[in-house]
């Protein structure tokens, strides 16, 4: 008896501001798809409403979704109510790890390290009560500030004195309600992979910018240096991945995730953590595998593979 390929439906695109990235990452997952003999259709939300994948008879929804809407819980509820499985993080769990409130409030509890940080409601908030908040958290600057809920580091920005955090406040408050303010961390760069609760490895970046931001993580011409395995002592690398292991489990994620680092001082400071990384030709993930000797291909089809409706 012939076995029937399997339809996958490959979502990506969205109206998030990394539309771009998501469109990127779905192509080379379509490719991979086709590749492996699955049957593969595409669906952008931003053109059509998610009811119309009931119509479309699919047998797993891959997400390939980046940023607000899709990997924030709000695209994989639409998932759970079309009964589809589908790829990535759950519905709680992607939108715990894309509040970064939320996300570093539960890392603290499982006394995983975080950078110190206090929240500003920008509805109601006076800049003149800046310096003390800042005091209060026992902040010092470089100080970092950004949204609570995007990624791709769209929005953050390191001020260095009390005038500049109050400026990019003033700029960022048109846009979010939410913004956290926080330490900036020097040291390493490390980024660690996720894949089915195995760590994969840690990789190091040397960007040629002041930080990691979208331009480094998503345009060659930015020249970030990229380390495999990271410039790590051995029993340090694998401290790593232990902690990106665990908070992997402690926010419930499933399929991929990469979760964000910076090493100072001997120590691990865990920025935030992704459930939908990118699958372009400059993303972590696909590098950290290939070191490990997982194909892009092998690596498409174990998350794929890992596919579910949350019960």
């Amino acid at each position: 008896m012939k076995k029937t390929k399997k339809k996958i439906l490959v979502v990506m695109g969205g109206d998030s501001r990394e539309r771009a990235v998501s469109l990127e990452t779905g192509n080379a997952c379509i490719k991979s798809l086709k590749r492996q003999g699955y049957i593969v259709q595409k669906f952008d939300p931003l053109k059509k409403f998610y009811g119309e994948i009931k119509k479309l008879k699919v047998d797993v929804i891959f997400n390939a979704l980046h940023g607000k809407n899709g990997e924030d819980g709000n695209a994989q509820s639409y998932f759970e109510h079309l009964r589809i499985p589908y790829t990535h993080s759950g519905a709680l769990s992607s939108m715990r790890a894309m509040d970064k409130v939320i996300s570093k409030n539960i890392f603290k509890k499982h006394k995983l390290l975080t950078p110190k940080f206090f929240v500003l409601n920008t509805s109601n908030f006076a800049l003149k009560k800046l310096r003390q908040l800042i005091k209060k958290n026992k902040l010092n600057f470089p100080i970092v500030v950004k949204p609570s809920n995007e990624g791709s580091s769209i929005g953050v920005k390191i001020c260095n004195n009390l005038n500049k955090l109050k400026n990019e406040i003033k700029i960022l408050k048109k846009n979010y309600l939410e913004l956290i303010c926080e330490s900036f961390i020097a040291g390493q760069e490390i980024q660690v992979a996720v894949l089915n609760n195995k760590s994969l490895g840690a990789i190091e970046l040397k960007p040629k910018r002041s930080f990691y931001d979208y331009k480094a993580k998503y345009k060659k011409s930015a020249k970030t240096k990229h380390i495999m395995p990271a410039n790590l002592k051995l029993k340090k690398y694998l401290e790593v991945l232990k902690i990106a292991k665990k908070a992997h489990l402690v926010l419930k994620c499933r399929g991929i995730t990469r979760s964000d680092f910076k090493f100072l001082n001997n120590k691990f400071y865990l920025l935030e953590l992704n459930t939908q990384p990118g699958m372009t030709s400059l993303s972590l993930v696909p590098e950290i595998a290939r070191f490990k000797n997982i194909s892009f291909d092998s690596l498409i089809n174990q998350i794929l593979k890992d596919a579910s409706i949350n019960k």
